[in-house]
């Protein structure tokens, strides 16, 4: 069957958004938690990007507001498990880790994407060469988190915090893939973060985030970025991708993005990888790579459930 150019331009321009945009957030991010405090940072930043977004979406795509119960609840569970469990451990995993490290663990996403994607309705068949990068990644992984000497503590807890939050964000993504919503996906990715940002908003004030806030220049600057390009512009190719790509195409990030990432931390921060980190690093491409390579391109569009018109 011949594919819609169209929808073939729209699906490159998607992955390379999340590619350069997602990758360059690890350093932003790194830059954010040091320089403000890390809860009520997550909490800004979702919840402007999220009004923002929903302004666009209402008046730019003239997509309508949310009025089902079904559809408010449907984007507070995905901004639980995509903002506030996912993004919040991240943060939080930001203050012990570098970016290179917390970059390459966060690609474990794609492993959970794909292989959780078999199931439920939508569900898409893993093939053996899939199977194979499942087993290569996690093995990759294993390598990562091998400490080069004594580990603080702390640290190894933050390793686990980012995988389970990649897991957090693998349930979130397969969930939006099999509800149905009468909203539009830029309004559903909006109150998705809206709702996510106010559930940090919570954690924030509880930790007294607000008493040890600051105005400077490098955490405002990471704010800016992370809420305009990170969330608005990223966060709608991710929604648009999550309902037009199979699971193992919408996982090829987590190849890209670490190398963008490490490059970064290598270039502004001065960060090495350990020979056992580097040789996890490869593993974890290379099971990526067999993840996705053979299954790569476009789900059948007559396949995928689109959601009811608004």
């Amino acid at each position: 069957m011949r594919r819609d150019p169209r929808h073939s331009l729209k699906l490159a321009l998607s992955l390379g958004t999340i590619y350069v945009v997602w990758g360059s957030s690890f350093l932003f991010t790194k830059i954010a938690v040091g320089a403000l405090p890390g809860a009520l940072f997550a909490a800004a930043r979702f919840v402007s990007a999220g009004v923002l977004l929903a302004l666009v979406a209402r008046f730019w795509a003239g997509e309508a507001f949310p009025r089902r119960i079904a559809d408010w609840w449907h984007a507070t569970a995905t901004g639980f498990f995509m903002v506030f469990a996912s993004n919040g451990l991240n943060v939080w995993a930001m203050n012990y880790l570098p970016t290179n490290e917390s970059a390459l663990l966060n690609g474990t996403a794609a492993f959970w994407i794909a292989g959780l994607g078999v199931l439920g309705p939508r569900g898409h068949p893993l093939s053996r060469w899939a199977v194979a990068g499942l087993c290569v990644g996690f093995a990759g992984t294993a390598l990562m988190l091998i400490p080069s000497g004594r580990q603080h503590p702390a640290a190894t807890l933050a390793q686990l915090g980012v995988l389970v939050a990649c897991l957090a964000w693998s349930l979130g993504t397969l969930y939006y893939r099999s509800v149905d919503t009468r909203i539009g996906p830029l309004m559903f990715m909006s109150v998705q973060m809206l709702m996510g940002g106010l559930m940090l908003s919570l954690v924030a004030l509880l930790h007294g985030d607000l008493a040890r806030w600051t105005w400077n220049l490098p955490g405002l600057v990471s704010l800016g970025y992370l809420t305009l390009i990170s969330s608005c512009l990223a966060y709608a190719a991710y929604g648009w991708l999550t309902r037009h790509a199979a699971p193992a195409v919408i996982g090829t990030y987590g190849y890209v993005n670490p190398a963008i990432a490490t490059f970064l931390g290598w270039r502004f921060r001065d960060e090495r990888l350990t020979g056992v980190q580097l040789a996890g690093m490869v593993v974890i491409i290379l099971g990526v790579g067999l993840l996705t390579l053979p299954t790569a391109g476009l789900a059948n569009p007559e396949t995928l459930k689109e959601p009811p018109s608004p």
